[in-house]
């Protein structure tokens, strides 16, 4: 029968990419000359954490990354930005969460909305990412027609097309 697989993964070498290109960038830009500002890509945590002497200096750290993941099309519904910590001494730090898989929410609502549209096709949860399986090519193809006309607030990959 074929079958297909439901991911949400973002690839960490092109973060990896952005995020050295916004080193680069940060060391080059004027309005950080002296600055202790930084920005580090951690893939164990699948984290950035960005730190500036101060708020005006760490938005500006956001808009760079943020600029740089949109052009090496790393999808920014899988970031997650957490809020900004701002010490009394005016230091401020970011984390930018890089979200991977489904989580058990999002993926039980996929399946959830896969099943009310009636489609012929069975849908199961399988380690952070949902298997498709179904009589016809044809049915697959409209459930991922369906899924790609939807915004499920993660970005979603279609892999191991199977007949």
């Amino acid at each position: 029968m074929p079958s297909f697989d439901i991911v949400s993964e973002v690839d960490k070498q092109e973060i990896d990419n952005a995020v050295n290109q916004a080193v680069k960038e940060l060391s080059t830009r004027f309005d950080f000359k002296g600055s202790s500002a930084t920005i580090e890509w951690i893939p164990k945590d699948s984290k950035i954490a960005l730190k500036a002497e101060d708020a005006t200096r760490l938005k500006s750290l956001h808009d760079m990354v943020t600029a740089k993941l949109a052009k090496r099309n790393i999808d920014l519904r899988n970031v997650e930005r957490k809020e900004p910590a701002i010490s009394p001494l005016g230091h401020a730090t970011q984390d930018f969460l890089i979200k991977q898989g489904l989580e058990g929410d999002k993926a039980k609502e996929i399946v959830k909305e896969i099943k009310a549209k009636g489609f012929k096709v069975q849908s199961a949860l399988q380690d952070r990412q949902i298997r498709v399986t179904g009589k016809s090519r044809d049915e697959l193809q409209t459930v991922i027609g369906f899924c790609r006309s939807r915004d499920f607030g993660v970005a979603l990959g279609y892999q191991n097309f199977r007949d």
